[in-house]
């Protein structure tokens, strides 16, 4: 079959306005800024643990919008990004009505959760109803991760059940004796203490002591008074930020001493810890540390934990904690899914995120997801922090592996 000259001509012009057409379409169709929906409790009992994970993103959208945006791979551009930030005043309620605000007003491309597991918990299926990709940051409750929900990555630490895995060996392994566990009756604190309470049990260490009080709980005299009558060699309390604060405050108030007193959040509000408990109330203290206190340089993604420290301290005038890390950290995780999705889809972001789990390092440590998107590239060892020169140094002290000193115990009196 033959086509006349000028017939092949005027199809191969038209072939050719399609295909610019497409092209300018294609174009057309990257946003003027990528939408990033999140929370932050700007008061209540989160407050505290909340801001910091806020300004560790914030600084993040910052860093990326210096350099023209962050880089999409579906548009080969960088597009800036805009935060839309509420304030959800740490109340749950609330929460869940901001974030459905995010999902059904603001029309955001992501969606990022605030501190923690009470107010990630609305979030959770709020986003697989809208079948947004939710990127938690510190919500750890392994109830958030089920089979067939697709529609969360946790970024920043892995899911609060694992938590306790290597305190539990330090026990079994490095300190058999008596265990009282305290824990507060949420997710996260309830996990890690069912946790431990099984590997002890399993070890025929079984706990002396093993009770939950509610979350708000802030007086702990009596209950530490009926610990002590069990004569514990360790005692655990597993609680948030305000808890662990009246906890140590309290078994200083009434003059009580343990041989190991192990508490969660020093690892990872260390400054917040001492302003309110004091040197003397943390020291010889256990728990689980964290970045900065840990110091992944070792990176194949984004700065060393050095250099954020560095860096983001010149910028704000404030020093980094565990969840400025955190929040920072949940950044970098987005940043690398726009720049290996091949499109905005909700279903191709979660793509690129399974693509490159395994493969990421970086200021806080292994990114690495199981299916349900759980984190399960990191493990939190065991810290002591030590009095030195009237101030307190942490001290990696569990596994061996990783200690950066040894642990004394049983703890110095006075």
């Amino acid at each position: 079959m033959f086509i006349h000259t000028s017939i092949k001509k005027t199809i191969l012009t038209a072939a050719c306005a399609l295909g610019l057409a497409a092209g300018t379409a294609a174009a057309a169709e990257a946003p003027h800024e990528i939408k990033i929906g999140t929370l932050y409790a700007g008061s209540g009992p989160f407050a505290s643990s909340s801001q910091p994970q806020y300004a560790g993103l914030e600084y993040w959208v910052k860093e990326m919008n210096a350099q023209g945006g962050v880089y999409v791979k579906a548009f080969h551009k960088r597009i800036p990004v805009k935060l839309i930030a509420y304030d959800d005043q740490s109340q749950t309620g609330l929460a869940g009505t901001l974030y459905n605000q995010l999902l059904t007003r603001d029309h955001v491309n992501l969606l990022v959760a605030d501190f923690g597991s009470v107010l990630t918990s609305v979030a959770v299926p709020l986003a697989r109803v809208h079948r947004t990709l939710l990127f938690d940051v510190t919500g750890t409750s392994a109830k958030f991760f089920t089979p067939g929900n697709p529609y969360i990555v946790l970024t920043s630490l892995p899911t609060s059940g694992v938590w306790p895995t290597t305190l539990a060996e330090d026990l079994i392994h490095n300190h058999p004796g008596r265990v009282a566990v305290l824990y507060s009756t949420n997710d996260f604190d309830q996990s890690q203490a069912e946790t431990l309470k099984q590997k002890l049990d399993a070890a025929g260490q079984k706990p002396v002591f093993f009770r939950g009080v509610p979350s708000n709980t802030s007086s702990y005299g009596a209950l530490l008074h009926s610990i002590a009558a069990t004569k514990p060699d360790t005692v655990v309390e597993f609680g948030y930020p305000n808890n662990d604060i009246a906890f140590l405050q309290d078994i200083k108030a009434g003059g009580m001493h343990f041989n190991r007193v192990f508490t969660v959040f020093p690892g990872q509000l260390l400054s917040l810890m001492e302003k309110n408990v004091g040197v003397d109330g943390l020291a010889w203290t256990y728990t689980y540390p964290t970045p900065p206190l840990l110091r992944y340089n070792q990176v194949n993604y984004g700065p060393g934990i050095d250099a954020f420290s560095k860096a983001y301290g010149k910028a704000t005038g404030h020093e980094v904690n565990f969840l400025t890390v955190a929040g920072y950290n949940a950044g970098l995780v987005i940043q690398k899914t726009l720049d290996e999705a091949q499109s905005l889809k909700q279903a191709d972001l979660r793509k690129a995120v399974t693509g490159f789990s395994g493969k990421l390092d970086t200021l806080d440590g292994h990114f690495k997801i199981n299916d349900m998107g759980a984190q399960i590239g990191e493990t939190l060892p065991v810290g002591q922090l030590q009095p030195h020169g009237g101030k307190i140094e942490m001290k990696v002290v569990y596994p061996h592996a990783m200690a950066t000193g040894k642990a004394v115990y049983p703890a110095p009196h006075g």
